[in-house]
């Protein structure tokens, strides 16, 4: 029953997304976050329906009158060299094959979000956007959150399999990086029963985040907590409701819960720390010896043994710093860290300005939220290979375009705070 209801939604949006080619940047992600066929048993567990999708979102497009220019800033083209320098340590990859394999793989996920910059340029549709991005990745959290109060956090919580959130510590910063985007649509919603069910949701979500066992994302926690407290309008009442709740969540676990969590201070012991460890310095190493890096996938025997302090332990980067840096060297990684830092750059201009226009003050809401979730996949992604999930650049191309949106009515990111004030005024008759 699954099987066909998945493919009746997938093949059933199809004219819809011949007619309006968002609806097709919509549905890829829907099945990008969520990958609903992976919850059938059937035919569907292997269809390519994001294939199909994007085949008819591509077909939409040479008939669209909407569809724009991407907006060509600072931000965009250290992003778009970034994807060009992906191109070139591939074609130089220790293991080409393997590595176009993955570049591949990549490639398909910057190409749907660089149409997002084309396609989803209004408030209306990146308020779209985001629903479906929570909505996907946090039915794992609401559903591992139920399933963590049922067994009294005795069982780990998985994602999706063959996705990028499979992994159970994986799965726990993805969520982490939507519990902002959904206190977000919380204040943006007016209607009570949509905003108990936000309430309600979030709830869970950071339920399942604590079941997932992630030390990882238990480090992400607390930075995530403090960071969006302090970003919060409200922070009496978000500190009154909320932080009390999280040393009653953690003195709920189990003990196995404590002892794993317990290990963090002891790195040396644990094998899969000086795994880590390992790992890093062997990226080190491949960067130093090698401009542009390994290419994808150069996590092997052999190439540990030439590189890695104990070739034996051959491990994956396991950090979104290190498994850049090893595929993509130096360059890749001074690339890769500019975006990161731009995009909070861009967020907290972007917030100081639409503070002070009404009309425009959902943007410092969502700017703010953004950061926090750029903290828990900075935070959190120290400790994991998430270097090309999908999420942190939908989050940076939703930065963009308000950026894009401010400057299409006359609202420049440089402008003097006293120059919007008076603007502010103007519109408002004052």
């Amino acid at each position: 029953m699954r099987d066909y209801f998945v493919t009746l939604l997938v093949f059933g949006s199809l004219p819809f997304i011949l007619a309006r080619p968002y609806i097709g940047v919509l549905v890829w992600s829907w099945l990008s976050y969520m990958n609903p066929h992976r919850l059938t048993w059937g035919f569907a567990y292997d269809m390519p329906f994001a294939k199909v999708v994007a085949i008819t979102l591509f077909i939409s497009l040479l008939f669209a009158k909407d569809v724009r220019k991407p907006p060509m800033y600072p931000l965009t083209w250290v992003w778009l060299g970034f994807v060009i320098w992906m191109c070139l340590t591939t074609a130089t990859a220790i293991y080409p094959d393997f590595a176009s394999v993955y570049l591949t793989r990549v490639l398909k996920i910057q190409i749907i979000i660089f149409l997002t910059l084309m396609i989803m340029h209004s408030r209306e549709r990146i308020q779209m956007m985001l629903w479906v991005i929570y909505l996907s990745i946090g039915f794992f959290g609401i559903k591992g959150g139920v399933f963590t109060i049922a067994n009294g956090g005795s069982f780990r919580v998985w994602g999706p399999e063959l996705s990028f959130i499979e992994d159970n510590n994986h799965l726990a910063i993805a969520l982490l990086m939507v519990l902002p985007i959904g206190y977000y649509l919380f204040r943006q919603e007016s209607r009570r029963w949509i905003r108990a069910a936000l309430v309600v949701s979030m709830g869970l979500i950071a339920i399942s985040v604590v079941g997932s066992y992630s030390r990882g994302a238990l480090l992400a926690i607390v930075a995530v907590s403090a960071f969006l407290w302090w970003k919060s309008s409200n922070r009496l009442v978000l500190g009154l409701a909320v932080l009390p709740l999280l040393p009653v969540l953690f003195l709920a676990m189990p003990a196995g819960w404590h002892d794993r969590m317990g290990t963090i201070t002891e790195y040396q012991q644990d094998s899969s720390a000086t795994g880590r460890l390992n790992a890093w310095e062997y990226a080190i190493n491949v960067a130093n010896d090698r401009i542009m890096g390994a290419g994808f996938d150069s996590w092997s025997a052999a190439t540990f043994a030439r590189w890695a302090p104990d070739p034996s332990d051959v491990h994956a980067a396991h950090s979104i710093y290190f498994s850049v840096l090893a595929d993509h060297g130096w360059i890749g990684l001074a690339l890769f860290l500019s975006i990161l830092i731009g995009a909070w750059r861009l967020a907290s201009r972007i917030s100081r300005i639409t503070d002070l226009l009404p009309e425009h003050r959902w943007m410092a809401d969502l700017s703010r939220m953004l950061q926090v979730s750029l903290v828990a996949y900075g935070v959190g992604g120290a400790f994991l290979s998430m270097s090309y999930f999908d999420l942190p650049w939908h989050i940076i191309s939703f930065l963009i375009l308000m950026r894009a949106i401010l400057e299409k009515q006359g609202v420049l990111l440089h402008q003097k705070t006293s120059f919007v004030q008076e603007m502010a005024k103007q519109r408002a008759g004052v």
